[in-house]
């Protein structure tokens, strides 16, 4: 239980980080274009993945702190590789595909600093509903099915099409290289962080994703913001 209660106090640390967002969001929401805000039911459906958080070791998973995992393993080398995602898509996004400068903020980008409370919350929802819920029910049935005897394909099942969904969901129109990118990058990021998530637990996923979100979201928004406009 003590392991639990470490699981929940993050998580509602982490729910905490988004209501503050929030709050300082309606304070400037006048003042830019194309403002992306979140509403308090936003907090709502975060609240979902509170029962998965006493899941964890019964399907397999690391708890958020597990003690036998090392902060190299749970956050040094899955920040490493989420940065390495986000710096590739800044460079074939906007220095190749899009060199010229903004004249305002686009919607993908969000004032500083801001956008420190916006893109954590964002990544934290995703990593619930793409990672915490479908993987934990995907694990618990593999380890009930036939005594766990099919677990490790229900894990590799779970890990490939969790890994497949947000690159699909997210698709561009054209052109057709920039697809193919989009469907490789976004498939791969997603399968190391379905990886990560069953050898290093949530905290991991997590971090990947936040990695990524520095720099293609935080960074890439403070050069546009503070450069280019």
């Amino acid at each position: 239980m003590k392991a639990v209660n470490k699981n929940l106090v993050i998580y509602i640390a982490c729910m905490l980080v988004a209501i503050a967002g929030i709050v300082y969001g309606n304070e400037i929401k006048n003042h830019y274009n194309f403002f992306r805000l979140w509403g308090y039911q936003n907090i709502v459906w975060l609240a979902v993945g509170i029962p998965f958080l006493f899941l964890q070791t019964k399907a397999g998973l690391p708890d958020f702190l597990e003690e036998n995992i090392t902060n190299k393993q749970r956050f040094l080398k899955p920040a490493l590789i989420g940065s390495l995602f986000g710096i590739l898509d800044v460079i074939v996004i906007k220095l190749i595909m899009h060199p010229e400068p903004y004249s305002e903020l686009p919607p993908f980008l969000q004032p500083f600093p801001y956008s420190l409370f916006l893109y954590f919350s964002g990544a934290f929802e995703i990593e619930i509903f793409y990672r915490l819920i479908p993987l934990t029910l995907t694990l618990l049935l593999g380890k009930w099915m036939a005594g766990g005897k099919y677990f490790n394909i229900f894990m590799w099942t779970g890990i490939i099409l969790t890994s497949l969904r947000e690159p699909i969901e997210q698709m561009p129109g054209e052109p057709f290289a920039f697809i193919l990118y989009s469907l490789f990058t976004g498939f791969l990021m997603n399968f190391f962080q379905a990886v990560y998530y069953k050898k290093a637990g949530f905290l991991a996923t997590f971090t990947l994703r936040l990695g990524h979100y520095l720099f293609w979201h935080i960074l890439l928004g403070i050069y546009v913001e503070y450069i280019e406009l």
